[in-house]
């Protein structure tokens, strides 16, 4: 099917996205009641699919990045879009993780013994019915559906219209995985349509649906928002900072600052603003400026910087806002831990921030004043990201205060019920 085509399917129709909602409300109910080994050997026999057809997967993908280069689409977003052996192989690694990481299914936590006897603790189970919209990144349909399926969810995808050949690919795999495993196929739906309508639609199947994550830009995030009547568990944007302090090793704080802005453009713990001590600036800029700009990035800087990196370009209120998801860097010179914890609140999206330094004193004031889903110390933002984090994978990045915040792993698709047990007494 071509995104022409499918965009005139009936899959569109309120009718057809309500069937969809049916089917994985369905599959939840077996899905909650599946046990551990069930989940694992459906997980396993993706990854093997996977391998077996990694050269069709390749071919396919290439007709979303030949479509998207007609297009225009931004080298960040080719980027995002591709699928190479290489990430094929991380893929189906990532589902051997998650096979093999415990299942969070009806885990009990510590109990409580009341007075007369009565135990009291919590649970943990599924959300129920997950709805998932994405952009670009055809992997998000393995790390969602592994997720999902681990934590005992349903889910239905929706992947952006430059990744429709790949996501239809993927989804299939997925549901023969499946199939392998005794489960039911429907446990994971992708949409097969590149209608934005279906989007409208599927965010208000509130008796279906339990939750809705949405990954992709502020355009995608705000329009959702106004529209949801499901729940969402936001991803909003990336504005990370890495802080040089005064007390940083200029070795380490110069391969961190460069792996936090170089290691991938386009994703979203990119390091975007460089915030850098006055006391040590002098030092350390003219080295940084010089890789930095070897490696093709722009810097723009407050006045400061650019006495001492005379290349970089005037930098404005626009510029300590900005997610660029592009070779371009921002550069501020502070006089202080305070102004650089300053900065942080002003502009931050309370994604991913970090700190270089070897004075614990500064760090652990970082670490606890800086109110964002993770803060590092002497490490690059670019780790933002749930298998490095050890969870197999990432659903998304939080920037939430409810429910999961950060990156989203398996517990981050789980709730909690009470449970309690008692011989017999009564409330008097």
């Amino acid at each position: 099917m071509t995104p022409d085509t499918a965009t005139s399917s009936t899959a569109t129709n309120a009718n057809d996205m309500a069937l969809l909602g049916r089917q994985a409300r369905e599959a939840a109910r077996h899905m909650r009641n599946t046990d551990g080994r069930s989940k694992s050997d459906a997980l396993n026999a993706m990854a093997q699919r996977l391998i077996d057809q990694k050269e069709q997967l390749i071919a396919i993908n290439e007709l979303d990045l030949a479509r998207a280069r007609k297009n225009g689409l931004e080298p960040a977003m080719l980027d995002r879009l591709t699928l190479s052996g290489k990430t094929i192989m991380a893929m189906a690694a990532s589902l051997r993780q998650i096979a093999d990481m415990p299942d969070p299914v009806g885990s009990i936590g510590p109990s409580i013994n009341r007075p007369n006897g009565m135990r009291v603790a919590q649970m943990r189970v599924p959300l129920g019915v997950i709805g998932i919209i994405y952009e670009s990144r055809p992997n998000v349909t393995i790390d969602a559906a592994a997720l999902c399926l681990k934590s005992g969810n349903a889910t239905i995808l929706r992947g952006g219209s430059e990744a429709f050949e790949s996501n239809m690919a993927l989804g299939a795999i997925v549901q023969q995985g499946l199939a392998d495993a005794g489960l039911p196929p429907n446990a994971v739906q992708v949409v097969a349509t590149t209608d934005r309508a279906a989007v409208g639609q599927l965010v208000t199947l509130t008796d279906y649906i339990d939750v809705i994550i949405p990954r992709g830009g502020k355009g995608l995030i705000t329009r959702l928002a106004a529209e949801a009547k499901v729940p969402l568990l936001k991803h909003l944007d990336g504005n990370c900072h890495v802080y040089l302090d005064a007390a940083a090793d200029l070795n380490k704080a110069h391969d961190i600052a460069v792996n936090a802005k170089t290691y991938r453009y386009g994703i979203c713990g990119a390091m975007e603003t460089l915030l850098v001590h006055t006391d040590i600036a002098a030092l350390i800029l003219p080295r940084l400026g010089q890789t930095l700009s070897e490696k093709g990035v722009e810097l723009r800087g407050c006045e400061r910087t650019r006495a001492i990196l005379p290349q970089a370009l005037a930098a404005t209120e626009t510029d300590w806002e900005t997610e660029y998801l592009a070779p371009i860097l921002a550069i501020r010179i502070v006089d202080s831990i305070d102004d650089a914890i300053a900065h942080i609140a002003r502009y931050s999206s309370e994604h991913t921030e970090s700190i270089v330094t070897e004075n614990l004193q500064a760090a652990n004031r970082f670490q606890r004043e800086v109110d964002s889903s993770s803060v590092y110390l002497n490490l690059p933002t670019c780790f933002a990201d749930g298998f490095e984090y050890g969870l197999g994978a990432e659903i998304g990045i939080s920037t939430n205060r409810l429910h999961a915040r950060g990156p989203v792993g398996l517990e981050g698709l789980t709730t909690l019920k009470w449970v309690l047990a008692g011989d017999g007494q009564l409330r008097g």
